[in-house]
Order: C-alpha cells, then sequence, then structure tokens
C-alpha cells in the first residue's frame, strides 16, 4: 500500500504519465502569463516557436531543479506512488518540476526537518525574483536527409556551398525541452509538501538501491503541513 498522505488528494485516476513534447495553445497562455507582459511573450514565441524562452518564478510557478538521475527519480515516483505531476522539463542535464508558488520557499526548511534529507541532491529552489529558461513550445524538427546517391543538385557555380547541418548534440536548443509539456490554462501543480514526500521517497529508493522500503518504515520528522 502507498504510504500517500491522505491531507494532499490524489489526482483525478485518470491521470497517467504522458510525455507530451510540445505545449498546446491554453499550455503556452499559463506560461506566458507569469511574464509581466503576456502579449511580448506570445510575440516572441510566434516569431520563433522552437527557441527557449526565459520567464520569472514567484506568481504564477515556482521551480525545483534537480539532477538528472535523482529528478528522474523524483518524477517517477510523483507518477508511480503519488498524485502524478505538473510540467516537468528537463534543461541542461537537469530536471525542471514546475511547482506552486511559495515552493521554493518552503520545500528547502522541511527538507532541514527530514532525517533522510542527507541523501537528496542539492536542489536548486527558484522562487521570487529568480528567473528559469523553458523549452522550446515545439521540439526541434530533425534536419532533412541528405539526397541519394545520383539524385541531380543544382548545378555548380560561384554560390558558396552549404553548411552542412550539424548533429542534434551540437544544437543549443536541443539541450532544453519537455518531458510532461503544459497542456491546460490552469495545470495541476505540487506543493512543498507532496515535493517532500517525493523527495524521500525516491531518497529511500536510491539509497536501498532501487527496492522500495517496507510499510510503516520511519523517516519523516517533519512538521505536520
Amino acid at each position: 500500500m502507498s504510504d500517500w498522505p491522505s491531507e494532499h488528494p490524489r489526482r483525478p485516476a485518470s491521470a497517467t504519465f504522458h510525455t507530451a513534447s510540445y505545449v498546446t495553445l491554453a499550455g503556452a497562455d499559463w506560461l506566458a502569463s507569469a511574464a509581466p507582459c503576456p502579449e511580448s511573450v506570445h510575440a516572441r514565441w510566434a516569431a520563433c516557436p522552437d527557441a527557449p524562452s526565459t520567464l520569472p518564478c514567484g506568481s504564477v510557478f515556482d521551480v525545483i531543479n534537480a539532477p538528472a538521475l535523482f529528478g528522474r527519480e523524483l518524477v517517477d515516483r510523483l507518477w508511480t506512488a503519488g498524485p502524478g505531476s505538473g510540467p516537468v522539463a528537463t534543461h541542461r542535464g537537469r530536471i525542471l518540476l514546475f511547482a506552486e508558488p511559495g515552493t521554493a520557499r518552503r520545500l528547502p526548511a522541511l527538507l532541514g526537518w527530514e532525517e533522510w534529507s542527507g541523501s537528496v541532491p542539492p536542489l536548486l529552489c527558484h522562487g521570487t525574483g529568480d528567473a528559469v529558461t523553458v523549452p522550446p513550445l515545439f521540439p526541434h524538427r530533425p534536419a532533412r536527409p541528405s539526397p541519394p546517391y545520383g539524385t541531380p543538385t543544382a548545378p555548380t557555380g560561384d554560390a558558396p556551398t552549404p553548411e552542412p547541418d550539424r548533429p542534434d548534440s551540437d544544437r543549443p536548443d536541443v539541450t532544453s525541452r519537455w518531458l510532461v509539456a503544459p497542456d491546460v490554462r490552469h495545470p495541476w501543480l505540487p506543493g512543498p509538501g507532496t515535493l517532500l514526500w517525493a523527495c524521500i521517497r525516491a531518497a529511500r529508493r536510491v539509497h536501498t538501491g532501487g527496492a522500495e522500503p517496507a510499510a510503516g518504515t520511519p523517516g519523516s520528522s517533519a512538521p505536520a503541513l
């Protein structure tokens, strides 16, 4: 049986982990609402929808920035034994979990009361006064394949030879993508209590080599939320 705390309601039973790689129009409205001037954000996206953007935290969402391996374990705990997650992205080898405003301030304090906190790697908590880079609305489109050998090409002349397409690993925008993209105007976001629980579950799982702790295993001395 899951030890998910009863005071935090689960998401609807139909919610399942999905890997939507692009942002819907409603999701874009939600992201843009974090900026002082949402219209300018939409204009920038309209001009370049496949470029990352920088948005402020603290009013619409906070962001918990975790190392890649622990972050993926954290997301897995949220979806397999908890209520699910809000939007999740990966950026430069780290996992970005979008959370309720105020989470960046409260989560470190709650972890300080937890005896398993030493097993939680350092988390970067972005809240009021911070900004984060969010992935492009749409994933990068792969380059068109080169024409097969023998396909006629344009006559050669003084025109410069086009630069060959760079591999994806060399493209700056490939380092940022959505794992769970925003798809509604008001997405559900985990709060500090939800993420505290998930952090401890993830830390226990990593510490025990992937085995789930027995039901009722002590490990939390956090104050009531």
